[in-house]
């Protein structure tokens, strides 16, 4: 009995004997997700437009014992997609497990100063890909009896944060998409749901976090201190695809370090500095605090940071006689921002 049982949990975390495509898996987050579908069981099949970096990542999937294969395509031209799904139907027999859809490109620039080239090429890589691949597989996912979506998605389509206004457009309207055909295509045993990172460690995430004082602001802005790893964003979606995760579709999932969750705060501390106030911010984690006080100090901003967990009656009244200790007894604001 405890063998059945254990063989049942080993189903629910296994993606053995399932089939995946997985568009641009030869660098950053895309080879992870490769790598990660594989190594739980997955066959999967893969495109890029390099075909020397393709069969450079063959050879290391072949050599780690993983069942890769790969097609040559530019997903931002029609006809390409359009082989692409024929190749991948007939090497899964008409059938697929799992799409997904992680190819995609930034341009950052003011909003005045896109052309319509530049537009045209957002679009059709970011959004008009997507749309018409998800299309395009439908039939493949929806004959698996157990077809799963994975839109790669940005916090940039659920927060404001000024990169370009362009790329957030297309991200919002990829996480809209994944609503909206999680519930069209639920009838055909399809989930959908779509992953928004923040900065992860990638080469295109390094040509702007090579700038010291980039990385400082970017990590200043999370409440982990940190940028993530490609693999802490390939989990979350490999689990997507677990038969372990079969009652979650529609929704969007952050993997930002906290990011969205603490923007509220943070933008209070620093609109209250902006304007002339000399602001006392506290919370549990030292670290986070020390990573605000270096990017608001570079800022200029009047703000200190001492630790404090207002759960405790304790150090919330260690707390007020520091702040009374600080502002000579007077306070003219005070923000409740603990949720």
């Amino acid at each position: 009995m405890a063998n059945s049982s254990g063989s049942c949990k080993n189903k629910r975390w296994s993606l053995n004997g399932m089939t995946a495509l997985v568009t641009g898996g030869t660098k950053g987050i895309g080879h992870a997700i490769v790598e990660e579908l594989a190594e739980f069981g997955a066959r999967v099949h893969t495109c890029a437009r390099n075909e020397s970096e393709l069969e450079a990542c063959k050879c290391n999937w072949d050599t780690k014992g993983l069942q890769v294969s790969y097609s040559v395509c530019d997903v931002s031209s029609r006809a390409q997609r359009e082989k692409l799904m024929e190749a991948v139907s007939s090497e899964f027999n008409g059938k697929l497990d799992i799409l997904v859809n992680n190819v995609g490109t930034c341009i950052v620039k003011p909003t005045t100063e896109f052309t319509a080239e530049e537009y045209a090429v957002l679009m059709a890589t970011n959004l008009e890909s997507t749309y018409h691949l998800n299309q395009l597989a439908h039939p493949l996912l929806k004959a698996s009896g157990r077809g799963n979506i994975i839109l790669m998605s940005s916090v940039g389509g659920v927060v404001s944060v000024n990169v370009s206004s362009l790329y957030s457009a297309t991200k919002g309207a990829i996480n809209q998409l994944a609503k909206n055909l999680a519930c069209e295509w639920a009838k055909d045993d399809i989930r959908v749901n779509s992953v928004a990172p923040w900065f992860i460690r990638t080469p295109l995430a390094d040509t702007v976090l090579c700038d010291k004082e980039y990385l400082e602001k970017v990590e200043g802005r999370t409440p982990l201190g940190r940028i993530g790893e490609v693999e802490e964003v390939s989990s979350l979606v490999t689990f997507l695809c677990m038969p372990a995760a079969s009652y979650i579709t529609g929704q969007t999932i952050c993997v930002d370090g906290g990011l969205t969750t603490e923007r509220f705060r943070h933008a209070v501390v620093e609109e209250l500095a902006q304007f002339g106030a000399r602001v006392h911010k506290c919370a549990r984690n030292e670290f986070e605090l020390e990573a605000c006080k270096r990017n608001r100090e570079m800022k200029g901003f009047q703000v200190s940071y001492p630790i404090c967990d207002v759960t405790s009656r304790e150090q919330r009244e260690k707390l007020m006689e520091n702040v009374s200790s600080k502002f000579n007894g007077k306070l003219n604001i005070l923000v409740r921002s603990i949720y």
